[in-house]
């Protein structure tokens, strides 16, 4: 029995993080194969590493998912955790011990901030210090305004970048906590880098800028000796301060360093008497994740010499300089290639550059205080480059990777990973929209409907406590409005979807990861969010809908005015009211779990009240919905807003044949569709959309190249031409949110009970995906569904189910039936034949791009395939079925056409 991913509040080991109540998380691996439930657990939490202390324990029946550690924690203490478990068969095991170091917590500073004087920029802070031997530790508690860089005798302090990250400035500032024991010598020096960052620099929609608020740094350098002394390093005025070889950052205009700067003079820093507050950090480490190298150097038609990485994302480019002195090398960013050179006019205003002035010594470059977002750079100032001097690192806040999938379809593990790099290339410690034009923002509509599969695929509690940790701070300032993105530029400004956000995401993370202290935290938030649409829906004689004020709606829907227009058809009105119910619900099951039962029956009772207003105002009297668009039927689906469920999935499966069964769902309606449509018994309809390689599509992008997921549909036309720089991300993640459906419907892992404890695993095999491999790290364990297809046609399940869970497992055409933890497989045979591509349904679009399928039209109904213009998307978007009923209609003979239909059923899938 091996006990692993031991985390406090979803952190690995944290080294003075904010924790407010620590609570424990672990998971069980290699047992015994009798060994299928935990029947007693105990925690020990020591302050000494032999554990010859033991300051709290407990035992008994404990949740691995969520135990809270009631201890009274001293400052910057230390605590070691170790956990046992003991199985149904009495199998035990004993965890490596993990640990969790408190901050200052109430600990007055010593230190004070420090300053340069008016009109210094990009200082460098040093300090000279010496020390004795026989330290026992040392801790370096720092923040520098806006990001900073500290070093001990030239070595980096740590590894984050862009500390201390995206803060809420008008709240509070987090402070870092490095051990830094092994860095301390005799003689000293500590030297600390500053830059603008968001705190400073050009940010946010409207381009603000704040030069106003100063350069800051404070400092304790805390160093215990064996012998129990005490030495404290504090940053004051005798601290002297130079030019550093940054001359200029920014977030979205990049940065400048020049080696050439005269560093030798020094000036004194200045005291600052500064109210800000200081937190103990909450934000995840945030570095750099993984190495890539140049794939290619292209020459371009017009002599450019740009490198390839191969795949877009967000992150530095390092080099190492072999350039001579005076030598200026700039680098500039972008997402394609146009007509073969260089581009990025897409990033608007963001001019995304790197510049380096050599001073022809040997060293590795890299930017300190911004980051791009890429997959091609231009070399600009030097003739000729070895591309093994330059590499790529991606930065993205530190998230385990749980979850994974792959098929023997090529297109669709590239789909895969393309959301998998949207999440990495945008989870740079706040959920971004796009990482490289001027925005960069934590929109709240991205990250709410794409928190469902980011949970799939990452371990994001931590990550994403901090965002909603954020909206709360922003939100008691503005009486419960809820702000579209962070940083909120626009207070009071709140949207349906966008801001509903408050109640969604700590919903998903409670079900995620089962953890009850989240809800517990994140209520307030829930409540005052539903309390406000409330409060302004009263104001204007309560209708109990939330059908007033600015909203996004299905933002980005291709049924609106125009395919390129930004809102869509599907009525705002009836999208913002059916998230207010979602929401309602969501406080309610949360006041429930929390024991609050009066607060239960006050939501419930408000839900109900919404729900019955939507269905008078947005439903006919028969049940029909009259808001007759995907995204509505998929809406009101998915919340279960219906007077008739079945006449609203006839509504949608007429809705896709009107829209020639393509996509024209936005952020709201696509975002939901293929889950919403598996849900409904339409999984052949969700594998339809997920296949078709046209426009608008998920494929159409991967045959044009794309390596992440694109803002528009057709952010790229088919010639290869980006579509327009208004508003046009190749990088922007919302759509990858149709991998859900490959974790819940295609592998088929769906949660039964709050942080997969409890699953069902009911996989849906496609003759077009051929095979699935998944497996999920859960937080309760490891789950594993793979499937595939056997040449004689039968169906091959392979599942595992981790430690101390269950499963009920539903197989195609076979009675359900729940097993405890362990490793399974089955053969079945089934009515249906999994091998076939094609039914009476299939389109002609897809047979006739089908050399067999071809040849048996022709044969057999050949009026019909040499009638049908190949060029008319309608006529393409019909079927044999289509044509059969017309033939009976007119009384016209079938038999071509049933014979049509029975050869065609007989195409199966090659290779299997």
């Amino acid at each position: 029995m091996t006990i692993y991913d031991v985390k406090i509040n979803g952190y690995k080991n944290p080294l003075g993080y904010d924790l407010s109540v620590p609570t424990l998380s672990w998971k069980v691996k290699d047992c015994e194969k009798d060994s299928t439930k935990q029947k007693w657990a105990k925690i020990q939490v020591s302050d000494r590493a032999d554990f010859s202390h033991i300051a709290w324990e407990k035992e008994g029946d404990l949740s691995s998912l969520s135990t809270p550690i009631d201890l009274d924690m001293k400052p910057r203490t230390r605590y070691f955790v170790r956990i046992e478990v003991e199985s149904d068969s009495g199998e035990r095991g004993v965890s490596s011990d993990a640990f969790f170091e408190a901050a200052k917590l109430s600990e007055p500073w010593e230190a004070s901030w420090i300053g340069v004087e008016d009109g210094d920029t990009h200082p460098e802070f040093i300090h000279s210090f010496s020390s004795r031997s026989e330290i026992k530790k040392a801790r370096l508690y720092i923040t520098g305004l806006g990001l900073f860089e500290a070093y001990i005798n030239g070595e980096r302090v740590g590894d984050d970048v862009l500390a201390p990250f995206i803060n809420d400035y008008k709240e509070h500032y987090q402070y870092c906590t490095y051990d830094v024991t092994d860095m301390i010598r005799e003689e000293n020096e500590i030297s600390v880098l500053l830059g603008d960052g968001w705190y400073r620099g050009r940010f946010g929609l409207l381009h603000a800028t704040h030069f106003d608020r100063p350069y800051a740094l404070i400092a304790e350098l805390r160093i215990e000796y064996k012998n129990g002394d005490i030495q404290t390093i504090i940053s004051d005025d005798t601290w002297k301060y130079r030019n550093s070889f940054v001359s200029f950052s920014n977030i979205y205009d990049g940065e400048i360093q020049n080696y050439l700067v005269d560093d030798s003079y020094e000036k004194s820093a200045k005291l600052l008497t500064l109210d800000y507050k200081l937190t103990a950090r909450y934000s995840l480490p945030l570095h750099y994740m993984e190495k890539l190298d140049v794939k290619e150097v292209i020459k371009t038609p017009k002599g450019e010499l740009v490198l390839d990485f191969g795949q877009n994302l967000s992150g530095h480019v390092v080099f190492d300089n072999r350039f001579p002195l005076g030598c200026e090398v700039r680098l500039d960013f972008g997402e394609i290639l146009q007509d073969g050179c260089f581009y990025n006019d897409n990033y608007r205003s963001a001019e995304s550059k790197f510049v380096y002035i050599s001073d022809g010594k040997r060293r590795t470059v890299r930017p300190r205080f911004t980051f791009f977002g890429f997959r091609y750079v231009r070399v600009s100032g030097v003739s000729d480059i070895d591309k093994k001097d330059f590499s790529a690192y991606a930065i993205y806040s530190e998230m385990d990777e749980i979850g994974k999938i792959h098929t023997a379809n090529e297109k669709i593990n590239q789909l895969f990973s393309n959301s998998l790099w949207g999440l990495k290339s945008n989870f740079l410690d706040m959920p971004t929209d796009c990482p490289q034009r001027d925005e960069r923002l934590g929109w709240c509509g991205d990250a709410q409907v794409f928190s469902t599969t980011a949970g799939f695929h990452m371990d994001t509690r931590a990550f994403y406590h901090k965002f909603l940790r954020d909206l709360r701070s922003d939100q008691k300032r503005l009486g419960g409005a809820v702000a579209i993105y962070l940083p909120n530029e626009f207070p009071g400004l709140s949207c349906g979807v966008w801001s509903d956000i408050a109640a969604f995401l700590p919903k998903m993370l409670y079900d995620y990861y089962g953890d009850i202290s989240v809800l517990r935290e994140h209520f307030p938030l829930m409540k005052d969010w539903v309390d406000y649409v409330h409060r302004k829906d009263c104001e204007r004689g309560q209708k109990d809908l939330y059908d007033f004020g600015f909203q996004f709606g299905d933002w980005l829907a291709l049924d609106g005015a125009t395919e390129q227009s930004s809102f869509g058809r599907t009525d705002n009105g009836f999208v913002c009211s059916a998230y207010y119910y979602a929401s309602a619900t969501y406080v309610a099951e949360a006041a429930r779990l929390l024991g609050f039962d009066d607060l239960d029956r006050v939501y419930s009772a408000l839900a109900e009240k919404i729900k019955t207003a939507i269905l008078s105002e947005y439903f006919t009297a028969t049940g029909r919905l009259a808001i007759d668009t995907q995204t509505g039927y998929l809406v009101a689906l998915k919340f279960g807003i219906f007077k008739d469920k079945e006449r609203l999935i006839s509504g949608l499966t007429e809705r896709f044949k009107k829209d020639l069964h393509k996509i024209k769902g936005g952020f709201v309606g696509a975002t939901m569709m293929n889950c919403v449509l598996a849900e409904n018994r339409l999984s052949d309809m969700a594998y339809d959309l997920l296949f078709y390689e046209g426009f608008p599509g998920w494929l159409y992008a991967i045959n044009l190249g794309a390596t992440t997921i694109w803002e528009r549909w057709n952010s790229v036309l088919p010639d290869g031409k980006i579509s327009g720089t208004g508003m046009n991300s190749l990088n922007h993640y919302a759509y990858g949110s149709v991998v859900e459906f490959l974790y819940r419907y295609s592998a088929g892992i769906t949660p039964l009970s709050p942080g997969f404890k409890r699953v069902k695993i009911a996989p849906i095999p496609h003759a077009r995906l051929g095979s699935l491999q998944c497996s999920y790290d859960s937080a309760s364990g490891r789950y594993v569904s793979d499937w595939s297809i056997n040449k004689d046609g039968t169906l091959r399940f392979h599942i595992e189910v981790p430690f101390d869970c269950e499963a009920e497992i539903c197989l195609p055409e076979k009675e359900p039936f729940t097993v405890p933890a362990g490793t399974y497989d089955y053969v079945i045979t089934t009515k249906k034949n999994y091998l076939a591509l094609y039914s009476e349904f299939t389109s002609f679009d897809r047979l006739f791009g089908d050399e067999e399928a071809v040849e048996i039209l022709k044969k057999y109904v050949p009026d019909i395939y040499y009638s049908t213009d190949k060029g008319d998307e309608e006529a393409m978007s019909k079927s044999l079925a289509d044509s059969m009923v017309r033939a009976m209609l007119f009384r016209q003979d079938t038999a071509g056409i049933e014979k049509a239909i029975s050869e065609i059923k007989k195409i199966e899938v090659k290779g299997i």
